[in-house]
């Protein structure tokens, strides 16, 4: 009997949990079914746990002694505590000798039950009821006592530097534990947990999982929990942190529209820079080491004046913090004088049955008087038309033209430093160029173009249609989603498609993870402006654009229930011409 219960034994501390335990027992109390135990008690250290023992069926059957055995997890059984009714109960020296007794006392051989007091953790083990009957023998029952100690739970984050090697990000533990605590993660950072476990104190077990993962600027700011579970727990404990990787300024330059012009005034820079820990410092300068007279400067803004000759130069933004210095530059072309004092707005969209604002205003009439404004509109095959004339000294005129009834002067009456005009219910083939057109003296003729772009009605992704710009220039392609009532938007997919080869994804953004760069020609370049962005408005800035640039760029939507929504903008490269 001792040696296959010794063997018993010796396989189960090769298996995980009770289950084996539990086999062992119930395969010894086949043997000994007469005997009536609990398999398994649990208990806490300090408490005084009853370990039950009765003989369910003695007839015919003389029952002479029992004798109760203690079997640790390694070691040799020992007798704790022996009864015979002509004798008084002994308690041989044992582990438990002083808090063991039998119960009730004086015992019965019907239910020589026992109890232990103040139990240790190194209580834990076999604890066998074994009666002496006649003529039967030898007849036990095996209760398994499990001590139980609840673990102490930490987790906490670890700062690092953003680089190309897995680091230690995360660490959770749980201390002291029996059994041995489960721990999980949960983040969508692209890592892994690492656990080991080791002895702790008093036969308890301490485990720590490490989480590593190969740092980067998009992974500051996750969210990551250690989850840890354990037995003693009524639930799985949760530590809810956040990741924190510290790097380098990123930095992005704005507010370069590519129309800057001699005498334009109020045109700001900004530099937006993101960083951990929070950049410490920003500086302007030029390519050139000198700042032009007319720019002023104050903190991450650039903001020029008037614009002349010496502002024909390429601004940088430097920003440094304690991990190191990054910088963005934008390459200004000043566009010449003539036609750039009156302001317009360049490309205007709109639906069919919509009233468009067509905006017009001279912006520095210093030294110049102006006489009258005529409004031309050009069609698509070059013919130009007269819709509407002011001049002080008359009422406003509108010639016979496609929007003669449908076009006036806003504000009514108008005056010449700003002759905008509207046009109400605007129709598909009210699209085209439309010219506000000065007479002045001396400067003569002055004139500012808009595009009237109309959109397919249903058509919920706007883009401008055409973006002009030269080599070194910042380009921005605006895209938004006009009216999502009963739409859900996914996400966006800004995708480039040269003239000649396959479409290629350049940037990517949801809402829920950060804005992703794929390769691409435009990769290190490109960047969603407004930074972070929003999925209303997922417009994207390209720097430094180069000729190879040119071809066509698409904003794509993926939209519930209607599926794929998208605008196309097709970027044209000029070559700036010799003085």
């Amino acid at each position: 009997m001792a040696k296959h219960d010794a063997r018993n034994w010796h396989d189960c501390t090769k298996m995980i949990g009770l289950l084996c335990l539990v086999a062992s027992i119930l395969t010894e109390q086949a043997i000994g079914r007469q005997v009536e135990v609990e398999p398994v008690v649990e208990s806490y250290p300090g408490q005084t746990v009853n370990l039950r023992c009765s003989f369910t069926d003695a007839t015919g059957i003389q029952l002479t002694m029992v004798t109760w055995l203690y079997e640790p997890k390694e070691g040799e059984r020992i007798n704790i505590a022996v009864f015979h009714p002509k004798f008084e109960p002994n308690y041989p020296d044992s582990p438990v000798k002083g808090r063991v007794s039998f119960s009730p006392s004086p015992p019965n051989l019907d239910s020589p039950s026992i109890q232990i007091s103040d139990v240790r953790m190194t209580d834990e083990g076999k604890y066998i009821c074994e009666y002496a009957t006649y003529p039967i023998g030898n007849e036990q029952g095996v209760t398994y006592l499990v001590m139980l100690a609840k673990p102490q739970n930490s987790a906490s984050i670890v700062t690092v530097d953003a680089g190309t090697k897995p680091v230690v990000v995360a660490r959770c533990e749980s201390v002291d534990g029996r059994p041995a605590a489960q721990i999980s993660w949960v983040t969508t950072a692209n890592g892994n947990g690492t656990t080991v476990s080791k002895p702790g104190v008093d036969n308890t077990v301490t485990v720590t999982s490490e989480y590593r993962l190969v740092p980067t600027a998009a992974d500051n700011g996750k969210d990551i929990s250690c989850v840890v579970a354990h037995r003693t727990q009524t639930k799985p404990e949760s530590f809810p942190m956040k990741l924190a990787v510290q790097y380098a300024p990123q930095v992005t330059i704005v507010g370069y529209d590519n129309n800057w012009y001699v005498g334009r005034t109020n045109v700001v820079l900004t530099c937006q820079a993101t960083g951990n820990p929070v950049p410490l410092s920003v500086q302007w300068k030029t390519m050139s080491g000198e700042m032009p007279d007319t720019v002023q400067i104050r903190d991450n803004e650039l903001k020029v004046l008037k614009v002349d000759e010496a502002v024909n130069t390429t601004f940088v933004c430097e920003v440094k913090n304690r991990i190191g210095t990054s910088r963005d530059q934008v390459t200004v072309f000043v566009r010449e004088a003539t036609g750039q004092q009156v302001e317009v707005e360049p490309v205007v969209l709109s639906y069919p049955g919509q009233t468009v604002n067509l905006r017009c205003s001279f912006n520095d009439a210093t030294g110049i008087h102006l006489t009258q404004v005529m409004w031309t509109y050009e069609s698509k095959d070059g013919e130009r038309i007269y819709i509407a004339m002011f001049h002080p000294n008359f009422d406003p005129n509108y010639p016979d033209s496609p929007v003669k009834g449908r076009v006036s002067f806003s504000p009514s009456p108008p005056n010449l430093t700003s002759p905008s005009i509207q046009i109400s219910d605007v129709r598909m083939t009210d699209k085209g160029k439309y010219i506000c057109e000065y007479a002045t003296f001396p400067a003569g003729i002055k004139q500012g173009v808009t595009s009237l772009v109309m959109l397919v009605t249903g058509q919920q992704v706007e883009v401008e249609p055409l973006v002009e710009s030269y080599p070194g220039q910042t380009v921005n392609l605006h895209c938004a989603f006009t009216d999502a009532t009963g739409i859900h938007l996914t996400q966006v997919v800004w995708i480039y498609e040269p003239k000649e080869g396959k479409r290629i994804n350049i940037a990517l953004f949801h809402p829920k993870f950060e804005p992703i760069y794929p390769n691409s020609p435009v990769k290190g370049r490109i960047s969603f402006s407004p930074s972070p962005p929003n999925l209303a408005s997922p417009s994207i800035q390209i720097s430094d654009v180069r000729m190879t640039d040119e071809g066509k760029y698409i904003c794509e939507f993926a939209t519930y229930p209607i599926g794929n929504e998208q605008g196309v903008t097709s970027l044209v490269m000029l070559e700036r011409a010799l003085k």
